[in-house]
């Protein structure tokens, strides 16, 4: 698997079942997501890293609720519930993941002003994570994504991967989507119109 990457995006406690932004049936695909990271030879991790006054939180606007849209300075933000707080049990990577075989963990959000759904860029587009230079230096150019939730942290991933010269693939079956108003069967639409290749099927 010379050149392959397997990327799992942001498998933490706060979007499992119990958690403060739980994705339906998230815990369902941990079995195939510990199955893929022990089949790759080179396994990075994504971890959400919220500091409490994060915008991106309902909490931190008057009035507002989870779920509303606001606009900032980048476009348009889904407000979100308090999620992912550094330090905090949901923002760990589930323990039933073997975290010891990744090579890289990129945590991302942490900037109280801009949030963040790809493990490329923040949502301004503009500021990177500094992933896509690490799998350069690798020689790491074809990548599988998979984990939570696949129409939003894995679809922005996976887009963004794709516009950078990756080879890109999600595996589905080891991903579950939150489906907002209809943003599952957006994003797969997207994703498959760029060019990622969505794996159906076992891999």
């Amino acid at each position: 698997m010379a050149g392959e990457a397997l990327i799992v995006v942001d498998v933490q406690n706060d979007f499992l079942p119990g958690g403060a932004l739980a994705v339906p049936d998230g815990d369902l695909i941990l079995p195939t997501v510990q199955a893929l990271m022990m089949r790759f030879d080179h396994v990075i991790l994504t971890q959400d890293w919220h500091p409490q006054n994060h915008q991106s939180f309902a909490s931190n606007h008057q009035g507002a609720s989870a779920y509303d849209t606001i606009n900032v300075d980048y476009g348009p933000q889904t407000l979100w519930p308090d999620h992912c707080i550094q330090g905090s049990n949901g923002a760990a990577i589930h323990g039933s993941l073997p975290v010891d075989k990744a090579e890289m963990i990129i945590r991302k959000g942490m900037n109280p002003a801009i949030d963040s759904y790809s493990a490329f860029f923040e949502n301004d587009r503009k500021t990177p994570t500094g992933l896509r230079g690490y799998l350069k230096e690798r020689g790491l150019h074809k990548l599988t994504f998979c984990g939570l939730a696949t129409d939003f942290c894995v679809a922005y991933s996976a887009l963004d991967a794709k516009n950078c010269g990756f080879d890109v693939s999600v595996a589905l079956g080891a991903c579950a989507g939150l489906d907002l108003n209809g943003s599952l069967d957006l994003m797969l639409k997207t994703m498959n119109d760029t060019g990622v290749n969505l794996l159906m099927g076992a891999l």
